[in-house]
């Protein structure tokens, strides 16, 4: 498919590494990050969406996906931060609002934490609670395992990532299993228990309502953890894939959200 007017791609360099960013609109900066094992493609027709409503879109590969260099060494979700911070500056785009869906919400909140300065809102997309619900990480497991046979695959796709009437096909490709074990290790480092109940910005909690990995009982979590900073907004229709189901409607929140801030933002 051919990009939309205004996408253009590039290599931005940090010193001894290659980030891979794709850019697009022109206003304030939204930087989208994307979940476990998956890269920034994923955010195809919201980043589209984001641009059209007036913000500029960066969207940073992770490391070993697209252009970007491969993970180091004893990567953690400081690394993973720092990686965003550097794409921010040298796209002269401070501060940003920093948008992480899944697995990317770690790093999102974990650049607030690192570089403040650079961050003007945060918000997380699908974030699971704090313990995983049983089955959850197993059916991910399944789901993004390519050497699987497909069926089994969408019914592990079905259980923790799509809603009921919503296609999961699109995501049988686009994973990156080889990375699993250096992404796994990253999110243990630093611990959860050291910065969940910590943040800076103000935070926008976007929930499918149909998100098996946030029960009922965990949806407040992270506002009982940071207060009044945290806004929860419920799409319906939607699981923890989120961005892919209900793109229009995680547009219409990001974007209502943001003007609500008013000179937070623009």
């Amino acid at each position: 498919m051919k990009a939309p007017a205004g996408r253009e791609r590039q290599l931005v360099q940090a010193g001894h590494v290659g980030l891979d960013v794709i850019s697009e609109g022109a206003g304030p900066t939204l930087v989208l990050l994307p979940s476990s094992l998956r890269d920034s493609e994923d955010f195809d027709e919201l980043a589209g969406l984001l641009a059209e409503a007036g913000f500029r879109v960066l969207r940073p590969q992770p490391r070993g996906m697209g252009s970007s260099s491969p993970p180091p060494p004893g990567m953690t979700l400081g690394t993973l931060a720092d990686d965003v911070a550097a794409v921010i500056e040298s796209f002269a785009a401070a501060p940003a609002v920093v948008i992480g869906h899944a697995y990317g919400h770690w790093v999102a909140r974990m650049t607030d934490l690192r570089h403040p300065r650079l961050v003007r809102a945060v918000v997380v997309l699908g974030a699971a609670a704090r313990e995983f619900p049983a089955g959850m990480a197993e059916a991910l497991a399944t789901a993004s395992d390519t050497s699987r046979p497909e069926p089994e695959r969408l019914r592990a796709l079905r259980l923790c990532m799509f809603a009921p009437g919503n296609d999961p096909h699109s995501w049988l490709q686009g994973w990156h299993p080889e990375w699993r074990t250096a992404y796994r290790e990253a999110a243990q480092h630093p611990p959860r228990s050291e910065w969940f109940a910590c943040g800076h910005a103000p935070l926008l909690d976007l929930q499918g309502a149909q998100d098996p990995w946030r029960p009922p009982a965990t949806r407040r979590e992270l506002a009982d953890a940071l207060g009044a900073k945290v806004t929860i907004h419920e799409i319906d229709h939607a699981s923890h894939a989120l961005v892919p189901e209900q793109p229009r409607a995680v547009a219409d929140a990001i974007t209502g959200w943001l003007r609500c801030l008013g000179t937070q933002v623009g």
